[in-house]
């Protein structure tokens, strides 16, 4: 399923969260574990010491790498360990192009974040511009991989799909349960709740989100609970999350109900914000 797996770090609580999940997750996939420190041009970083110009920065960065990337070889996983210059979103998203990576895991605060902004600048563009998969791991959950249940939520558009595939293909990898759920917003699609357009919209959110996850999921050999709700995107995630034990929730970048040149959905956003478990983000395929 993932053969290099990155993590970038810059060594706050929320970075060693994602690092348990991603040594976590390259062992299950017997993956390389590719850990990268980007030393911020952005930041002031020379420093005479002792008569030596040095970059503080890039120091750090070693130091950050090194730690863990012990802790990932004394696991037991195969793992690269790398210290570069550059902006941070920009630098790890050319790694995953330059490097064929498969997954990236990242925590959702970083040490230079404002306390109550869950999703960290830096992450937020790498969820935004990766064209591999991100793995949102938020500091108060339980990195256990593989998730015994993966829960993918999908309102039939391109995103969708590819979160789907995603899921899946996890699922088959690893044997955890798989559940598709999808949601439809009546007040988002204009609808009442006791109209016959409801009916309709049902309907045709069974056939275009629904019975495609069904196919794709028989393709594979995988079973699936598929689950059509009613009401807000993420409230009613979140609550099946809590519900049902869920480990890993596996969403697309863009969705039906969203503007096609938003850069985030709102939905994949708000549950990077709201969920108390890891959050993959997948983008459709540009080919």
């Amino acid at each position: 399923m993932y053969d290099d797996i990155l993590f970038p770090t810059d060594g706050s609580d929320a970075a060693e969260t994602a690092l348990d999940a991603a040594i976590a997750a390259a062992d299950a996939h017997d993956a390389t574990l590719h850990v990268l420190y980007v030393a911020d041009t952005n930041q002031p970083s020379l420093a005479n010491v002792q008569g030596q110009v040095r970059d503080v920065l890039e120091g750090e960065g070693r130091d950050i790498v090194e730690e863990a990337a012990g802790k990932a070889r004394r696991a037991g996983v195969e793992t690269v360990d790398e210290v570069v210059q550059g902006g941070p979103s920009r630098t790890i998203c050319d790694y995953v192009d330059d490097r064929g990576i498969d997954l990236v895991v990242m925590g959702t605060r970083g040490s230079r974040d404002i306390e109550r902004i869950i999703l960290g600048s830096v992450t937020e563009r790498v969820v935004r511009n990766s064209v591999a998969p991100v793995l949102v791991v938020p500091p108060e959950s339980d990195p256990t991989y593989p998730p015994e249940s993966i829960l993918v939520g999908t309102d039939g558009s391109e995103g969708s799909a590819a979160a789907v595939d995603e899921g899946v293909g996890i699922a088959a990898a690893t044997g955890g349960a798989l559940h598709v759920v999808s949601v439809l917003e009546s007040n988002v699609l204009g609808i009442d709740l006791g109209s016959s357009r409801l009916a309709e919209a049902r309907e045709q959110r069974e056939t275009e989100a629904l019975v495609p996850a069904r196919e794709r999921a028989d393709e594979r050999g995988v079973a699936v609970e598929t689950v059509l709700e009613e009401g807000d995107v993420v409230d009613r995630l979140v609550e099946y999350v809590d519900d049902h034990g869920i480990g890993l929730v596996v969403v697309g970048t863009h969705g039906r109900t969203g503007l096609d040149k938003r850069i985030l959905g709102s939905v994949t956003e708000n549950l990077m914000r709201s969920a108390s478990v890891p959050v993959l983000s997948v983008r459709a395929s540009t080919e």
